[in-house]
């Protein structure tokens, strides 16, 4: 029999921690709720004292955020879900570093989920697991992002979004075509990146194409309209996009 995984909650909500609970031991057979904190202070003391493998993190509470909760532990050997408002200013940097998060109110399909890749990253821990957290803590100095976690083969690749030229979609796939002639294949949907680089100057020509406008070398309205990139790729342009694109590009300011 597998050992669980002790876990803690740590939430300012009472009825939250409870309903967790009862989620854990209802559907997450691999868990063990070893503890639960209302505020930051007990949670650090709970994480000293359980040394648990995995934690469940509210990101606001009353005295602090979770986030004040991590600067206590440099070395983290134990994984972290956040709970967190979908309206949250943290939503951002928590998706650009690929650190697991469940939103409020909480789906019990979105929990199990969650709860699965965290229990399959531990049966085969990534050379650079705490990484994500470093580069967490990083995006939230800033309102916007300068580091985006992206899965890749043999774990975690953290890249500058303005060194991304293109995003190809590939059936559940996107492929990343990068300066210095780069390709990396990422085992996610294009939909994901548009949502977080789509302010960010990326725009969607296409159904199968997400660009950097930074990158833009020129508009061809020959055979239907195309964009010729600065490394010579050709992007189709969809017809109810063509005038959208123009307008982006009028405005951009590099």
């Amino acid at each position: 029999m597998n050992k669980k995984l002790k876990t803690v909650i740590i939430d300012d909500e009472a009825n939250a921690v409870d309903f967790i609970s009862s989620i854990i031991g209802e559907y997450c057979p691999d868990l063990e709720v070893a503890g639960k904190a209302n505020d930051v202070a007990d949670g650090v003391q709970k994480i000293q004292d359980i040394k648990p493998g995995l934690i469940f993190l509210d990101v606001e509470m009353p005295n602090g955020t979770g986030f004040d909760l991590l600067t206590q532990f440099p070395e983290k050997d134990f994984d972290v879900i956040f709970i967190t408002a979908f309206n949250h200013y943290a939503i951002k940097a928590i998706k650009f570093s690929a650190v697991d998060y469940i939103l409020k109110p909480i789906n019990i399909n979105e929990f199990i989920e969650a709860v699965n890749k965290v229990v399959q990253k531990r049966a085969n821990p990534p050379i650079n697991a705490g990484e994500n957290f470093r580069i967490l803590m990083e995006n939230l100095k800033t309102a916007t992002p300068s580091r985006l976690a992206i899965p890749t083969s043999d774990g975690m690749e953290y890249l500058n979004p303005k060194d991304i030229i293109r995003i190809e979609a590939d059936r559940s796939y996107s492929w990343f075509y990068l300066t210095g002639n780069r390709k990396i294949l990422v085992s996610k949907h294009l939909k994901e990146f548009q949502d977080l680089l789509g302010d960010r100057n990326f725009f969607r020509s296409h159904n199968s194409f997400l660009i950097n406008l930074k990158f833009v070398h020129k508009y061809i309205r020959k055979e239907g309209g195309y964009i010729l990139m600065q490394d010579g790729a050709q992007i189709p342009v969809s017809r109810n996009r063509k005038d959208l694109f123009l307008i982006h590009m009028s405005r951009f300011k590099g």
